[in-house]
C-alpha cells in the first residue's frame, strides 16, 4: 500500500511566532474597544429616548456617551505615548484604511456628543442640541464597530479570521453596554426600551460569537482556553444574567435595573477584553498562524475549480 501525504505540521522556525503581536496594551486598547462601542450605542439609544419623551434617560446617557468618549480617546493617546501623535493621525485622510478614518471619526464625534450633552443639561439652545443628537446618533454605529475594521484589518488570526463577524459582535456589546447604562441612569419607568434592546444584544451577540468560532475552526480555541477562554465565559454569564435580570426585574425597582445595568456593562467589557487576549494569543502562538494557512492550501488543492470536473 502506498503510504499517505505526511500530516500537515503547523510548527514555524524554531517554534516561533510567524507574526508579530500587536505591541498594542490591553488596558488601553481594549478600553478604548469597550468605551467607544459605550459612547456610540449610548448616542443611539439616547436619541430614540430624546424622540420618545424619556428626557431623564436621554440625558443620562448623553453624559455617559460624553464620558465614555473622552475616556476613550484618554486611552488611545496613553497607548500613543504622546498626545501629538494622535494630531499626526488626523494629517491625512485615507478611506481605505481604518486607522485614519477611526481619527477622524473620534474626532467629528466628540464635538457633536459634547455638544449635544451640554446643551442637555444647560436646557439652552434646544435646536442646536437636537441637532447635535441627530449627529451623534448618526455617527455612533460606526464608531461602535469600526475597531473591529481596525482589527480585523491586522494579521492576526482570531481578529482577521473572523472579519465578517467582528464588526456584528461588537455592534451587539456595544448595544448591550448601551443598554446597561439606561438601566443604571434611567429611572425604571423609562427603561423599557433599554430593556429590549438587552434582549436583542443578548440574542445578536452570542449568534455572531457562534458564527465567528464556525469560520475560525481551530483558531477558535483561543478564544476557549486561556485568558480570553476566561473572559468569554464571564462576557456570557454576565449579559444573560443581567439581560434576564432587566427583563424580570428591570421594570419594577430601580436597584434591581441598576443591578442588571452593571451586569450588562461588565459582560460587554469582558467581551471586548476577551476578543483582544485571543487575539494577543493566537499571533503568539505559530500553530494558530500556520495551521490555517496550511488547512486554506489544502482546501484549495482539494476542492475542484468550479465549472470544471474533478480528475
Amino acid at each position: 500500500m502506498t503510504p499517505g501525504p505526511p500530516a500537515a505540521r503547523t510548527d514555524s522556525y524554531y517554534g516561533r511566532p510567524v507574526i508579530k503581536a500587536p505591541a498594542w496594551s490591553a488596558q488601553d486598547i481594549a478600553g478604548y474597544f469597550f468605551l467607544g462601542g459605550l459612547a456610540g450605542a449610548g448616542s443611539v439609544l439616547a436619541a430614540g429616548a430624546q424622540l420618545t419623551g424619556r428626557t431623564t434617560t436621554a440625558r443620562a446617557l448623553k453624559v455617559s456617551s460624553l464620558a465614555a468618549v473622552g475616556l476613550s480617546a484618554a486611552a488611545l493617546v496613553h497607548d500613543l505615548g504622546r498626545p501629538s501623535r494622535f494630531g499626526h493621525m488626523l494629517r491625512v485622510f485615507k478611506p481605505t484604511s481604518p486607522m485614519s478614518m477611526g481619527s477622524w471619526l473620534l474626532s467629528a464625534y466628540g464635538p457633536a456628543v459634547g455638544a449635544a450633552a451640554l446643551t442637555s443639561v444647560t436646557g439652552r439652545l434646544p435646536r442646536t442640541g437636537a441637532a447635535a443628537t441627530a449627529a451623534a446618533a448618526l455617527l455612533g454605529p460606526a464608531l461602535a464597530t469600526y475597531t473591529a475594521v481596525l482589527a480585523a484589518d491586522t494579521a492576526v488570526p482570531a481578529w482577521h479570521g473572523a472579519h465578517r463577524e467582528l464588526p456584528y459582535l461588537f455592534a451587539a456589546s456595544a448595544t448591550a453596554a448601551a443598554s446597561g447604562m439606561a438601566l443604571l441612569t434611567g429611572p425604571p419607568r423609562e427603561n423599557a426600551p433599554a430593556r429590549y434592546a438587552a434582549v436583542f444584544a443578548a440574542v445578536a451577540e452570542d449568534t455572531a460569537f457562534r458564527a465567528a468560532e464556525r469560520r475560525l475552526g481551530s483558531v477558535a480555541v483561543t478564544y476557549r482556553e486561556g485568558r480570553a477562554g476566561k473572559l468569554m465565559r464571564a462576557a456570557r454569564t454576565l449579559t444573560a444574567a443581567g439581560t434576564a435580570g432587566a427583563v424580570l426585574f428591570g421594570h419594577r425597582s430601580r436597584p434591581a435595573a441598576a443591578a442588571a445595568g452593571l451586569a450588562l456593562l461588565a459582560g460587554s467589557a469582558c467581551t471586548r477584553f476577551g476578543v483582544f487576549a485571543a487575539g494577543i494569543a493566537s499571533a503568539e502562538d505559530p500553530a494558530h498562524t500556520v495551521g490555517p494557512q496550511r488547512e486554506a492550501l489544502e482546501r484549495r488543492r482539494t476542492t475542484p475549480a468550479q465549472g470544471k470536473e474533478p480528475r
